[in-house]
């Protein structure tokens, strides 16, 4: 099998940075013979080396850091790689040259000067592989591979340890709390669902600004601000409702997971989510930045539990036909193959 280098500059949380890991991880567990190179974050690289992958750490600084691209260069000149495959911007501008094909990965609509000397592009949705189209990247080098999430369930968090009645419907919310994920949103729909309870796990600048929000349109006692959480499948085997209220989600990840968890969802019409779901087959979904309709959508998903379970088990069907861990590697692997001899 070929070899294969990967590169992460990123952040310490994110969804790329998480669906890196877990890529890394699930090529290793086909035999992939890899080799990773990262920003420095040794939690993320201790897991890494845990599950038995070879990690090289480093600054990747500003554009005059020469510790990193020297010890990139050198990495790819020891491991010899025909493949290396660049995450975002930061990591593909650092990559050297050499002889092996460059693919860069992209999940958003980034800016494609970063990416010249790219042999060939991943967007993680459809949407983004036209967009590198119309920006005038050849079609044959744009390419699409979805993401995966972990099935991995969890026994449910006890409600009581989080001050939560166990009898009362359980919504659950996932995200950086941040303008784009639209969690004002949220807390104002929460006021027409009474008797429901909202954990919010994630954190970000808008934390204060979001718990003074929940006090001032009177749902803050029954709203838990969890923070960021590594029990995610936890929190989900104890909610009755996912919902992504985000105004902006190119893929909508968080949906995979709900559907993978067996959990109904309810989304902002938004690009990533309003791909995924078909309204009233595998979820419910909602116009952008509109509380009332989103409060009704909680209150119909509420009083039906029915219909809910019905879109649950639809939405897990959908991920279990395009979305799994086996499938997505193995579209990895196929791509890597399909491509190795360009260099």
């Amino acid at each position: 099998m070929i070899r294969v280098m990967q590169a992460m500059a990123g952040a310490q949380f994110g969804g790329a940075e998480a669906f890196f890991v877990r890529l890394a991880i699930g090529l290793h567990n086909k035999g992939l013979d890899q080799q990773l190179v990262i920003r420095n974050h040794p939690q993320r690289a201790k897991y890494l080396r845990d599950h038995g992958l070879d990690v090289i750490e480093l600054p990747f600084g500003g554009r005059f850091d020469l510790k990193t691209r020297f010890a990139f260069k050198k990495a790819v000149a020891q491991f010899k790689p025909k493949l290396v495959l660049t995450w975002m911007n930061r990591a593909t501008q650092f990559c050297p040259e050499g002889d092996f094909v460059h693919v860069g990965r992209l999940g958003g609509y980034y800016d494609l000067k970063y990416y010249q000397r790219c042999k060939h592009l991943i967007g993680n949705t459809e949407d983004i592989v036209e967009y590198l189209k119309k920006q005038g990247w050849a079609a044959e080098r744009a390419h699409y591979l979805p993401n995966f999430v972990s099935a991995e369930k969890l026994p449910p968090i006890d409600r009581k340890s989080l001050f939560t009645p166990p009898n009362a419907p359980l919504i659950l919310a996932l995200g950086r709390l941040h303008k784009n994920k639209a969690f004002d949103v949220l807390l104002k729909a929460m006021g027409q669902v009474p008797d429901a309870y909202l954990w919010l796990a994630g954190e970000g600048e808008l934390r204060a600004e979001l718990e003074a929000l929940a006090q001032q349109v009177g749902v803050k006692p029954r709203v838990r601000f969890l923070g960021w959480r590594d029990d995610v499948a936890a929190l989900y085997a104890a909610a009755d409702i996912f919902v992504c209220p985000s105004r902006h989600e190119p893929l909508g990840n968080v949906v995979l997971e709900a559907w993978a968890q067996g959990k109904p969802v309810i989304a902002a019409d938004s690009y990533g989510p309003g791909t995924l779901i078909q309204h009233g087959e595998n979820g419910l979904l909602v116009p952008v930045d509109d509380a009332q309709a989103m409060g009704q959508a909680l209150q119909w998903m509420v009083r039906n539990p029915g219909e809910a379970r019905r879109m649950a088990e639809a939405g897990q069907r959908t991920y279990e036909s395009d979305f799994t861990e086996g499938r997505v590697v193995e579209r990895y692997i196929e791509f890597f193959e399909s491509i190795a001899g360009g260099a």
